[in-house]
């Protein structure tokens, strides 16, 4: 299949690249850096040093062998990214190129009014240049499991739930309620994509994801084709920035109670179900959504795993609450489906617990280099 990936420098993008290129898939990636440019803003950097996107091609070729293209682009420029389509002609286009923090998407008007620009922008260029070019083509775009926030009801893989409203029955779209400015963006497109499915018949698939942990696949056979790994306040995920937190010597800090519970995923299991999703696409004209976890964990039993990780590798680890900078349950239900992958035969490879060991083994050759960016991993962008 030949695959277009909005975003391929990130950290899920890259990853996914490599997957596909090793399965002989053609990949073309678009991508404006904007992560490499918002992190060094926040005076951070990934754990692991960035090629340059010419270097990156160079190293997958030399590794790895297959097609790769990659162009450096702003999909919120519509006829940039029409004419990348149209040249190419994939079979799929993945879709992650939107400003991925909610942190970041909080920090003032002015990260909040770019956060909203770009996401939605960008998802209105691609829905656009599809149904311009090639109606056919499946748009596979990554959402997130805190498009639902933390419901008291079962979070469903349908779209529309049936709901009794003044006594009568309705089919309303599955309840949402983002926890930032980030989260709402990410649920308006999911309303996007599926008013221009039920416009156009575009064929969909909405990936809602929950957090990804994890330093490599196998994929990544030398340090040339390591992907970003991000363990600041804004773009760092819960469980990277714990192992960091770890190997620095620093506490594990949950934020409040640390009862917050969502359901997690790791790197290679990500892109995994991505692969099995691209591979396996809905019925042509069809909105689908895909809630893509694999275990469900209370920040405090993340902490728990990652000090227990550290301590098996000689580190000294504790845990100390802080102060919730964010607005949020921190005690709640949680109970999300996850019935569609199963059915499609994908099986998880890798589990929290152990892998939590594995991530902080290979980041502590990097250790010198996380010294230096430590003051940006407690919180510091306040909700409130």
């Amino acid at each position: 299949m030949k695959v277009l990936i909005l975003g391929i420098d990130g950290y899920l993008g890259w990853a996914l690249a490599l997957r596909l290129i090793s399965r002989n898939h053609e990949v073309i990636g678009i991508d404006n850096l904007a992560t490499r440019k918002a992190v060094e803003e926040i005076g951070s950097d990934s754990a692991f040093p960035l090629p340059s996107p010419e270097e990156r091609v160079k190293e997958v070729k030399k590794h790895l062998g297959g097609n790769l293209e990659f162009h450096v682009g702003d999909i919120t420029n519509k006829d940039f990214l029409s004419d990348i389509i149209k040249r190419n002609k994939p079979d799929v286009v993945v879709h992650f190129a939107e400003q991925r923090s909610a942190p970041y998407s909080m920090r003032d008007l002015d990260h909040a009014k770019y956060t909203l620009q770009n996401n939605l922008f960008g998802t209105l260029n691609l829905i656009y240049s599809v149904k311009e070019i090639d109606p056919a083509i499946h748009i596979l775009k990554m959402g997130t499991m805190g498009e639902f926030g933390t419901p008291n009801f079962d979070i469903p893989e349908s779209p529309f739930v049936n709901a009794i409203i003044n006594g009568k029955e309705d089919k309303i779209f599955t309840p949402r309620w983002g926890g930032s400015i980030y989260h709402f963006s990410k649920i308006f497109d999911s309303y996007l994509l599926a008013y221009y499915n039920q416009l156009y018949g575009l064929t969909m698939t909405d990936i809602m994801q929950g957090p990804v942990y994890g330093t490599k696949i196998p994929e990544m056979t030398s340090e040339s084709l390591r992907t970003r790994f991000d363990f600041d306040e804004s773009y760092g995920t819960v469980v990277n920035r714990f192992c960091v937190e770890a190997i620095l010597g620093l506490p594990l800090t949950p934020y409040g109670k640390g009862g917050q519970t969502r359901g997690f995923i790791s790197l290679e299991d990500s892109v995994e179900a991505l692969k099995t999703l691209i591979e396996h696409p809905p019925k042509q004209g069809e909105y689908r959504v895909v809630n893509q976890f694999m275990e469900v964990h209370s920040v405090n039993e993340i902490a728990e795993m990652v000090k227990n990780a550290g301590e098996q590798l000689g580190l000294q680890t504790s845990i100390q609450h802080v102060p919730n900078p964010r607005v949020e349950k921190e005690e709640h239900y949680y109970n999300p489906e996850k019935r569609i992958l199963e059915e499609l035969g994908f099986k998880p490879k890798r589990n929290m617990k152990d892998e939590v060991k594995v991530m902080i083994e290979d980041l502590l050759p990097y250790k010198e280099r996380l010294e230096r960016y430590k003051q940006v991993i407690m919180p510091k962008t306040k909700w409130r």
